[in-house]
């Protein structure tokens, strides 16, 4: 069966067209509510949200959809994608909705769901969900009807749960911080959890209006936060993305520490501790080379799968791993999360800055990425994949690379676009293989 409405990340789309609308978000609350009914408990469903504008409208329209079935709703307010996945699990709901984007410009929301153990649901869950959503589901009696109510408590519960992610010897004092939370979910428990563990915080991203999430700031537009780090002296920066469950660093200099450095470090720290599970760390196929050969080089793993941190976190889950991400910033650490959490990953880093007492720029730049060039290709229709030239010219930019590189070729799921990743140690050679590939993708669709 096709997916109508659930992506690579729960619903997605531009607000008040297609699947993200006020109607389909009351019937996806319909469905969900329906799906979790099960046992003769009262039934509850813990609702969180970012801070687009947006917000608002989706949140009533998913309230009106849970207590239309039955199930009692309990208003969390703006707080990260984590936090929802933590206080589902606190709160003993049946499933918990985060109200986000992620790092997409504020036009733009999503709604995320959570089962009751605080993980993403499965595709079939997904899918069965989505079946409902065509269907004419059977509302509560009038007696019946859920209640809707907020709490506030929230973000204080979700602070004391992250700076519980570290040991209680651990302070962050002396440390001066640039945090940058995208004008998004964090921008009041990110700041809190990290002043309230010692540490100097110089804000910004954090004055939300409903229409400047992700604006210029946050994990997807650097310059804020390097520019302001350089500029106070700051040890260390620190950027969330959109609704806080990505995480990239900058040091004291300014440049850019991605989550294939972060990943190294967490990764190689935990398992100096003998607290590493699985052997390694899991990632995406987009994971630079270089990540795996300094892993490899501490007798460790790099286990890959394909683009997403929900086949990251299955990964984990399926083969015992306890730490995983993305380049992107994606870090999982199932010891503390179930999860992306940028605030608690962002917690390991700055511990072990502490312990190290090196600068970040020493500390965080493990190993020198192998060039990696990534082009996007737009074709009009078709499969130009499956074109006898493009295969051929595929076969021979992987045995050009063989045992030198690495080649990534897959359609965007959600765009007709084909995306074409290369890596290896010569950069010239990578973008003559990125170059011909393309070449060769264009003709076919042409």
């Amino acid at each position: 069966m096709g997916r109508q409405y659930f992506g690579t990340d729960g619903i997605r789309g531009l607000t008040n067209a297609g699947v993200m609308t006020a109607a389909i978000a009351m019937k996806v609350g319909q469905a969900a509510g329906t799906y979790f009914l099960r046992g003769k408990h009262r039934h509850r469903v813990v609702i969180g949200k970012d801070t687009r504008l947006s917000g608002y409208m989706l949140e009533n329209a998913l309230v009106a959809g849970f207590t239309s079935v039955g199930m009692d709703v309990v208003l969390l307010g703006p707080l990260p994608t984590p936090a929802i996945a933590l206080l589902t699990r606190e709160l003993r709901a049946d499933v918990g909705v985060m109200i986000s984007a992620s790092h997409n410009p504020y036009q733009d929301n999503g709604i995320k769901l959570f089962g009751p153990d605080g993980f993403k649901l499965s595709d079939d869950a997904e899918l069965a969900i989505e079946a409902m959503l065509s269907q004419d589901l059977a509302l509560a009696p009038a007696a019946e009807i859920g209640r809707a109510r907020r709490i506030d408590d929230a973000r204080g519960r979700y602070i004391h749960a992250v700076k519980a992610s570290l040991p209680d010897d651990i302070r962050l004092d002396g440390l001066k911080i640039v945090v940058d939370c995208a004008n998004g979910a964090a921008y009041q428990v990110a700041p809190s959890a990290i002043w309230e563990l010692g540490a100097e915080v110089i804000t910004v991203g954090v004055t939300p209006n409903g229409t400047n999430i992700n604006d210029k700031c946050g994990s997807t537009s650097l310059g804020l936060v390097s520019e302001t780090v350089v500029a106070s002296g700051a040890h260390i920066g620190i950027a969330l993305d959109g609704d806080a469950d990505r995480l990239i660093v900058v040091d004291e200099r300014g440049q850019t520490v991605d989550g294939d450095q972060l990943m190294a470090l967490i990764g190689t720290q935990l398992a100096g501790q003998g607290k590493l599970r699985g052997g390694g760390v899991v990632a995406t196929v987009m994971s630079n080379l270089g990540l795996e050969r300094y892993l490899q080089g501490r007798g460790l793993t790099l286990e890959r799968t394909k683009v997403g941190d929900r086949h990251v976190l299955e990964k984990m889950k399926a083969d015992g791993f306890n730490v995983g991400g993305e380049q992107s910033g994606h870090m999982i650490l199932l010891d503390h999360a179930t999860t992306g959490d940028g605030t608690i990953a962002a917690l390991q880093v700055l511990a072990a800055l502490v312990k190290s007492g090196k600068p970040a720029s020493d500390l965080l730049h493990l190993f020198d990425p192998v060039p990696q060039l990534l082009r996007n290709v737009r074709f009009a229709g078709g499969k130009p994949l499956d074109n006898a030239r493009v295969q051929a010219v595929i076969a021979d930019a992987e045995a050009q690379l063989a045992g030198r590189g690495r080649l990534v070729i897959r359609p965007s799921g959600t765009e007709p676009v084909i995306r074409v990743m290369a890596e290896g140690d010569d950069a010239a050679e990578v973008e003559n293989v990125v170059g011909a590939i393309c070449d060769a993708v264009q003709a076919a669709a042409a």
